[in-house]
């Protein structure tokens, strides 16, 4: 028995996300079809979380078990020979036999990206926002992240998670020509949690919350409180981090 460890990308716009469904297109379905195809074998890949809806990656992580001895090149020849145009696999890796794609990752990295105007290109894969945002509050309000948290005012509550406490490792927005840029990293993220963030800094941006208004969020933990989450389209996963 081996355990393989994959590095892909995709572009989520028609995808329902990475985890398999009654309804709809998944990055997990379109993986075990062609697994299957290659390896002549029944194989569920393991993700390192689940991707909303409309969400991209860059630098996504699974696992899968095979008894094949075919070798890595191969594998990732065939794969990407298999999968849709929407899904890359950039890397085939051995794994320790204990490797779990998601229990075994240490910390994740998000990227926002904020289009202000109308954009031709890359267009599925930014929040068009045509109000003006001002980008000194809302870095002043990333400042407050850092730490450990209870993101319950941040996140999807149905279902309610084990724990809301997460630890932000950095986040900070930075600015490239049109765009706003939000980066942040931390040891596990909530359902939405991101997308709501987001949401709420860019009522900071527009000078609808203060910057202030952040901490106390973070204290209430009451979603009702906290800003629209914003669309799935705009997020990406970058990477994830591992010990080995």
């Amino acid at each position: 028995m081996r355990i393989l460890r994959l590095l892909l990308e995709y572009d989520g716009s028609d995808f329902v996300g990475w985890q398999s469904q009654n309804e709809g297109r998944t990055i997990q379905d379109e993986l075990e079809r062609a697994l299957r195809i290659l390896l002549k074998e029944s194989i569920r890949p393991i993700g390192s979380g689940r991707t909303d809806a409309g969400t991209h990656a860059l630098g996504q992580v699974a696992h899968f078990q095979t008894h094949s001895a075919l070798s890595t090149e191969r594998i990732l020849r065939g794969l990407n020979g298999l999968l849709p145009c929407d899904i890359a696999i950039h890397q085939v890796d051995e794994a320790p036999l204990d490797f779990h794609a998601r229990y075994s990752a240490k910390h994740k990295r998000y990227r926002y990206r904020i289009h202000r105007g109308k954009p031709a290109l890359n267009r599925s894969q930014v929040w068009t926002y045509y109000p003006e945002l001002y980008l000194a509050p809302m870095a002043e309000a990333a400042i407050f992240l850092p730490g450990e948290h209870n993101f319950g005012a941040f996140c999807k509550q149905d279902p309610v998670p084990e724990s809301f406490r997460c630890h932000i490792h950095a986040a900070h927005w930075t600015e490239r020509g049109s765009e706003l840029i939000f980066e942040i990293e931390a040891n596990r993220f909530l359902r939405h949690m991101v997308r709501i963030i987001v949401g709420t800094m860019v009522e900071i941006g527009r000078g609808i919350r203060s910057p202030e208004d952040l901490p106390t969020l973070l204290s209430s933990g009451d979603r009702s409180a906290a800003g629209a989450t914003a669309p799935a389209l705009g997020l990406s996963l970058l990477w994830v981090a591992y010990d080995r």
